[in-house]
């Protein structure tokens, strides 16, 4: 018989890094391997959203690297063009968005 008169709790505290990493665009060239033409052509269709006036102040952050790779899975695998990306991506979002909400109201 186990004594479960004596639990202990530890907590854990700390800051998580990488919410925090912003890219610059050509950073987030490098990272992604894709052209700075088709980054412009992704926030000219909303896809992705950069903090910053211009292209040479922009900051993108470290979830931007997960999108621009759906993005190229979506086009590649379903020959979509970047309207029907923002809108499978919009979709995508609030189906995740409807799933937490269900599993709140189930909690």
């Amino acid at each position: 018989m186990v004594d479960q008169s004596h639990h202990l709790e530890t907590v854990v505290t700390g800051v998580v890094i990488e919410d925090e990493l912003r890219f610059s665009l050509a950073e987030l060239c490098r990272e992604t391997a894709v052209h700075a033409e088709w980054i412009f052509a992704l926030v000219d269709e909303g896809i992705l959203d950069p903090q910053g006036e211009d292209p040479a102040t922009w900051r993108f952050p470290l979830e931007s690297c997960l999108t621009v790779s759906r993005v190229i899975r979506l086009q590649r695998d379903l020959g979509l063009n970047l309207a029907g990306v923002a809108l499978v991506l919009d979709l995508l979002e609030e189906v995740e968005d409807l799933r937490q909400r269900v599993a709140q109201d189930s909690a």
